[in-house]
């Protein structure tokens, strides 16, 4: 063996001392850690026996050290106290034994390099069938190492055979050799940073790639051996390339029913993701978290979540380490994106998936649009609620501090003056008269709690003349008229609740013109526009400052937003205007 070699098994030793060095500090893995010890210990012992001078057989050193590393990996990252796991290290250290042993029954003079690379093939067998059971019946804190495992050996016998193969000398050796340095601190990654690549996308692709690679080179082999045997001569170079161009058609072919094959034999079946569609379309409603739950039913996806304006409203599944957003077509205000939680052993979302999603995102949207529908319902009806309740307590209030003692006052009177009637009847009189004068302030009262639930002027006039007659009397700080002109297009029969609401707003902002424009006079128009009644408040007067928040101002902001409308303010030097927008309802018009 070339000195090159013999420092290449050295450099080898040297990566797998440190890295079980490193397993045994951290504490993880001690029996992988011991063995790689021992296998770097045997590695290094070619080139120290070579430095002293003292003859040594490095092949039986190699053998030694194959040995001692497989049963590592074989350990690795523990043993579970299970038949399966016992069973399958114990295949692995007796399988070399019995080809040994089978060997010298056969011959009486057995070729020692043969039996020992039998044997070490036996063993990397037996420990493949072991990793393929453990990833396929993995513990919960097994999976992750075991792809770190399969990945970099994986990769190192690869390498290690396309070097052999493709050449016979001391570089395609120390290449072969080197080629197995990476698994050792792979096995650390896979105990310490599980997280630090998708590995397990990288075995799927790396499984995917080597074998169609194989596939692709065993086939142009076996056609030059065939054209060589048909025809006596090596196949020509022209030959030989044509024969390599129609392997090469069947590459990306070959590799996507691999890709299918492996995922299947990974990670089971997944449906068809375009079919797969239809069904979540079925399953979309009002709850965000449900449709969640049937989009990553349909697409076997391990964790799905809805965020809008960076705030997530729902989630399906466990939130997983390798996530890809894709944005949600919200409204122009609002930002959203769909975040979705790669499958176990993908890089990145498939086509289709991004296909699927695409047009599920929509749907989603909806939802949420449907979800926020239904929390302004409720929130309005909240509101409702309790301003109905805001104004039961007044009517209540009113009654009983204001009208109920008049009226029980009434009835003390009255039973005075009856009491006096006989024996003194100019007193009695001037009871009754107190009486009359008491009853005429309760009927005002009363008249005044009606007109606070409704103005009697809408039902007797109408909204239009209604204002005008409210407004008739305005007048100025300094005593003069202020003349108002109301102008009404057709309006057609308007809800009850709009139609208050549109009297008082329009009412109010007359009065705060009269009272704050400084003009003389102000313009009212009410018309219908886009299924929603308009009212607008128009003075001269000039203000150049905004408009103070008074009461009467939150009072029309009050009664537009009950409505689910909106009053917007615009003072200026030409004039001030008070716009409010009631919408009518689907029945109105």
């Amino acid at each position: 063996m070339s000195a090159a070699v013999v420092v290449a098994l050295a450099v080898l030793g040297t990566s797998y001392v440190a890295s079980s060095a490193a397993l045994l500090v951290l504490g993880r893995a001690r029996a992988t850690g011991v063995l790689g010890a021992l296998t770097g210990a045997a590695l290094w012992t070619p080139l120290v026996l070579d430095l002293t001078g003292r003859p040594v057989t490095t092949r039986d050193l190699v053998w030694l050290a194959a040995h001692l590393g497989l049963l590592a990996l074989a350990v690795y990252p523990r043993v579970r106290r299970q038949v399966e796991d016992v069973v399958g290290v114990a295949l692995v250290v007796l399988a070399p034994l019995v080809v040994l042993g089978a060997t010298a029954a056969w011959s009486a003079s057995p070729r020692w390099t043969g039996a020992a690379g039998s044997s070490a093939m036996t063993m990397l067998g037996a420990l493949f069938l072991l990793v393929w059971w453990r990833l396929e019946h993995p513990a919960h804190h097994d999976r992750w190492p075991l792809a770190w495992l399969a990945l970099s050996l994986g990769a190192a016998l690869v390498v290690a055979g396309t070097a052999v193969f493709a050449a016979s000398s001391d570089a395609s050796h120390v290449v072969a050799v080197l080629a197995f340095a990476p698994v050792g601190p792979a096995l650390c990654a896979g105990v310490r940073r599980v997280d630090l690549i998708d590995v397990r996308g990288l075995v799927v692709r790396f499984a995917v790639t080597a074998t169609t690679v194989i596939a692709f080179v065993a086939a142009l082999a076996s056609l030059a051996a065939v054209v060589t045997l048909v025809s006596g001569d090596p196949p020509a170079i022209g030959l030989l390339a044509l024969l390599g161009a129609g392997c090469a058609l069947g590459f990306a072919p070959l590799q996507r029913v691999l890709r299918g094959v492996v995922d299947e034999l990974l990670f089971g079946r997944r449906p068809d993701p375009l079919g797969a569609a239809s069904q979540v379309a079925g399953h979309l409603g009002e709850d965000p978290r449900a449709a969640l739950d049937a989009v990553r039913a349909s697409l076997v996806l391990p964790y799905l979540s809805l965020v809008v304006d960076t705030v997530e409203v729902a989630a399906s599944g466990a939130s997983v380490a390798y996530v890809r957003s894709l944005p949600l077509p919200m409204a122009p205000r609002s930002t959203g994106e769909l975040r979705v939680g790669l499958r176990p052993g993908d890089l990145d979302l498939t086509r289709d998936d991004r296909r699927v999603l695409g047009l599920v995102a929509p749907l989603l949207v909806q939802v949420l649009r449907a979800r926020s529908l239904v929390e302004e319902v409720q929130a309005s009806r909240q509101g409702t609620v309790a301003a109905l309740a805001e104004e039961r307590r007044r009517v209540r209030r009113d009654l009983h501090d204001g009208l109920g003692p008049r009226l029980s006052g009434i009835a003390f009177t009255t039973d005075a003056a009856r009491n006096l009637l006989r024996s003194d009847p100019p007193a009695a009189d001037a009871l009754l008269a107190d009486v009359r004068a008491a009853t005429v302030a309760a009927i005002r009262e009363v008249r005044e709690i009606a007109y606070g639930l409704r103005p009697p002027a809408l039902d007797e006039l109408g909204l239009v003349p209604a204002v005008r007659q409210q407004t008739a009397t305005l007048r100025t700080p300094d005593g003069t008229a202020f003349l108002v002109r109301v102008e009404a297009a057709d309006l057609p029969p308007l809800p009850a609740a709009v139609e208050v609401a549109a009297f008082r707003i329009a009412v109010e902002a007359l009065t705060n013109a009269a009272r704050h424009s400084g003009a003389g006079s102000a313009e009212a128009c009410l018309h219908v526009a886009d299924n929603q009644l308009v009212v607008e408040v128009v003075d001269r007067g000039s203000t150049t400052g905004p408009w103070p928040t008074g009461v009467g101002t939150a009072s029309m902001r009050e009664r537009a937003a009950e409505l689910g409308g909106s009053v917007t303010q615009v003072p200026s030097a030409a004039g001030g205007r008070v716009r409010a927008v009631l919408p009518l309802g689907p029945a109105a018009g």
